[in-house]
């Protein structure tokens, strides 16, 4: 039997996760960043919560080949590449098609990069505390390479927000961060989009304007775009 919905679609679903994190994290500085392009929602609605900075992190799922929905590994900004060993094994994929979708999906990464922000600087993350946030966590393989190019850029704390997950992945990520929130873990789990009324694909302009609108409240509360 299919499940209900837990939530209309991922502004509900921010919504709700911010005010759960809003009695949860009390940091000052805060940056939240979302992975795109179904996160930038969520995140928008957590960032507004927290009178947070909203920046994007992007992460993509390297998909094997011929079974593209299938994730073998996941890159992130930074060139951090997290591979699933046991796909690659199982599917017997040869290093040469690994490195193929690196280099795509690295192009494409690098894309976005300039698509998305249009000129404005990342959001630095050294010393703040770091909020990763996605619509959801399946097997945690972009969140997982996302967690640990973060790590990298030195934050005072790392936490992974998410409206909803699979068991194992929220167990997973508790030895990876400093703090999960995960809000529902459904138990069958079935796939993220089950969880939502409306999980229809969030575009390219729909990213664009939410980091806008983000950069300019930021300003009207005296912060810097």
């Amino acid at each position: 039997m299919f499940p209900s919905p837990l939530f209309r679609d991922r502004v509900e679903a921010g919504a709700i996760l911010g005010r759960r994190l809003g009695g949860e994290i009390e940091d000052s500085g805060v940056v939240v960043l979302a992975l795109p392009r179904g996160g930038v929602p969520v995140g928008f609605e957590i960032a507004h919560a927290l009178h947070a900075e909203l920046d994007v992190f992007l992460v993509r799922k390297l998909g094997a080949p011929g079974r593209e929905e299938l994730a073998m590994g996941a890159i992130a900004s930074g060139g951090i590449r997290v591979l699933n060993e046991d796909i690659i094994r199982e599917l017997r994929i040869p290093n040469e098609a690994v490195e193929r979708a690196t280099a795509r999906e690295r192009e494409e990464i690098a894309r976005r990069e300039r698509l998305y922000r249009e000129g404005r600087p990342a959001a630095a993350i050294e010393g703040r505390t770091a909020v990763l946030v996605d619509d959801g966590l399946a097997t945690g393989a972009t969140m997982l390479a996302a967690a640990r190019a973060v790590r990298l850029r030195s934050p005072r704390r790392l936490v992974v927000a998410v409206p909803v997950a699979s068991p194992q992945a929220c167990e997973d990520f508790r030895e990876q961060v400093d703090q999960v929130f995960c809000l529902t873990t459904p138990q069958p789990f079935y796939a993220v989009g089950a969880w939502y009324e409306d999980f229809a694909q969030t575009t390219d302009a729909e990213v664009r304007e939410l980091l806008e609108r983000a950069a300019h409240e930021r300003v009207g509360r005296g912060g810097t775009a």
